[in-house]
């Protein structure tokens, strides 16, 4: 049986009262609970803390900017503190407990800002959330707790699909960090940097070229510079090449393999950081290889006003080299100023004839060439500048074959090559120019003018003489003639018009007598065949007296009168 507890009226109810401060407490226990958990969780989520030195803290805030990795926060700024001598801040980052390790060696930070550049618009999502501190990942082993700011974004972020590669330039010219690079056109990467060379004398750049495309970057690639705009005329009229707008602004680079029958056929595949060489433009770039450099040195007598260094060096109209070197000598003997030009020569430009002088002459590529060269100067070849331009006078170098020029010596083993040179064909015009106004000069001009001016003056009396006597004769006899020619005019021209109709008139009458049916042409015919019959009576007494002579006297003989007379066929009435 359940025991009843017997109350009091009034008294009150403890088991109620027990629970009510049970429910009291529980509330500020389930929110301790909540808070050691929030504490723990804290606790367990906290990261290690880190230094990173920037040179200004602009943007950044203690407390409130983010650190994240692709825009995942993985911690936060908790101090900036400066340096004692104000030349950086010291950024104090809390960074979040994950399983990357940002606390590598290698890592990298930067600020992310608003930055506007010729290769496009980056941070503009921190017009509205702030300024952030951006990480990326290392690959190093150690860690490290502090660490150097990056001023600017790096252009290659950790496990980007790609392949980094080397290129050797002389110099910068308009390319950048994040400059474009192309294939046939196609943005494929950028230039993730560049730095001198350790001697100074070049410029070596960095170049990312993104997956899948790295795998066109062959053992064959050529890079050259695209930046600006080619324009070329030529057979087919004016071209205009270039890239893109950011190509022509800010500089780029592009890049491709030959094509054709000397091409490469399944060029390997280059592998990371491989060196490449930079080529200035397309067509250099796609050239064959130069091979190895044939020096030359020449010397002028004339001077070289237009000929610079760079200048292209042409043997039979192809190019094979270029001036290197432009020095002034003094000839004391002669007085004159010759000018020294050294020159560099690629003999595998010369393409199928390299091959010719190959099976000709023996030694290395330089050897050959140079008794090659021995063979041509030995036959007139020689060097001689020539203009390349009118309108801005740039000359270049030519070899080419001169007539009836004297034998000179040629050392092949000499280096430099010493190549004889002939003046060009400007300055043989001056020279002839030259002896032309000396022969002038020659001439004794003032002689020549004193007799020419006494002539003149000669002449200026004759022509008055002719103007005050002889033009009045002349003046006379015209009017004669004019007044003999009324006379014709008025009287002689009226008679020969009258003679001419009688003589019009004589002339058909002799028509009408000439006529074939007219009684004088009748009896004409008739006495012609009478003259004839008389004719033919005379030819027979001829020849009878030609046989007998003596018929005359005794008549004609018997045996002559039984012979038939002589006929001749008689023409018809």
């Amino acid at each position: 049986m359940n025991e009843v507890v017997n109350k009091e009226p009034g008294q009150p109810d403890v088991a109620k009262r027990r629970w009510g401060n049970l429910l009291v407490w529980i509330v500020p226990a389930v929110a301790a609970l909540i808070g050691l958990s929030l504490v723990v969780h804290t606790w367990l989520s906290q990261g290690p803390e880190i230094n990173v030195t920037f040179k200004t803290a602009t943007g950044l805030e203690a407390g409130k900017t983010r650190v994240k990795y692709k825009d995942l926060t993985v911690g936060s700024v908790r101090s900036l503190k400066l340096s004692n001598d104000g030349s950086h801040v010291t950024v104090g980052i809390a960074l979040i407990k994950t399983e990357l390790d940002f606390t590598r060696k290698d890592a990298r930070f930067w600020v992310v800002r608003p930055r506007i550049s010729l290769a496009g618009i980056s941070g503009i999502d921190t017009l509205v959330s702030g300024a952030y501190i951006a990480v990326d990942t290392g690959k190093s082993e150690d860690t490290a707790k502090n660490f150097q700011g990056l001023e600017q974004a790096p252009n290659v972020i950790s496990g980007t699909p790609g392949r980094s590669f080397n290129l050797h330039a002389d110099d910068l010219g308009s390319l950048d960090i994040g400059s474009p690079i192309y294939y046939r056109r196609i943005e494929v990467g950028h230039v993730a940097s560049f730095a001198l060379e350790p001697d100074g004398k070049a410029v070596r750049l960095q170049l990312f070229i993104d997956a899948p495309y790295d795998r066109f970057v062959t053992m064959d690639t050529r890079f050259w510079n695209a930046s600006g705009i080619d324009v070329s005329l030529g057979a087919e009229g004016l071209k205009l090449k270039t890239q893109s707008i950011a190509a022509v602004l800010g500089g780029g680079l592009a890049f491709g393999a030959p094509e054709g029958p000397n091409a490469a056929v399944n060029a390997p595949v280059a592998p990371s950081e491989m060196l490449f060489k930079l080529a200035r433009d397309q067509p250099t770039a796609m050239a064959p290889p130069d091979g190895p450099a044939l020096p030359i040195q020449l010397r002028f007598d004339q001077p070289l006003r237009g000929l610079s260094i760079g200048a292209p060096v042409e043997f039979s109209g192809v190019n094979v080299g270029n001036v290197t070197t432009m020095e002034l000598d003094y000839d004391d003997n002669r007085g004159r100023f010759p000018t020294i030009v050294g020159l560099v020569v690629y003999p595998e430009r010369l393409g199928r004839v390299l091959k010719k002088i190959n099976s000709k002459y023996t030694g290395d590529m330089n050897q050959r060439a140079a008794l090659f060269l021995q063979s041509l100067v030995e036959k007139g070849m020689r060097a001689r500048a020539k203009s390349a331009n009118l309108i801005t006078g740039q000359m270049y170098i030519s070899f080419d074959a001169v007539r009836d020029t004297p034998r000179v010596a040629f050392n092949p083993s000499l280096r430099p090559l010493e190549v004889p040179t002939v003046s060009s064909g400007v300055d043989q015009i001056q020279e002839k120019v030259s002896n032309i106004v000396a022969k002038v000069e020659k001439i004794p001009l003032d002689d020549i003018g004193r007799n020419l001016n006494s002539t003149l003056s000669n002449l200026d009396k004759t022509v008055k003489q002719v103007r005050t006597t002889t033009l009045p004769q002349v003046d006379a006899t015209l009017r004669s003639v004019h007044s003999a020619a009324d006379q014709v005019d008025t009287k002689v021209l009226p008679e020969a018009t009258q003679a001419m109709q009688q003589a019009r008139e004589t002339l058909g009458a002799a028509k009408s007598v000439v006529a074939e049916d007219a009684p004088l042409q009748q009896n004409l015919n008739q006495t012609l065949q009478e003259l004839q019959r008389t004719a033919r009576s005379l030819r027979t007494l001829t020849d009878l007296l030609g046989r007998q002579p003596e018929a005359l006297i005794r008549g004609r003989a018997k045996s002559e009168t039984s012979t038939p007379p002589f006929k001749t066929p008689e023409s018809k009435p």
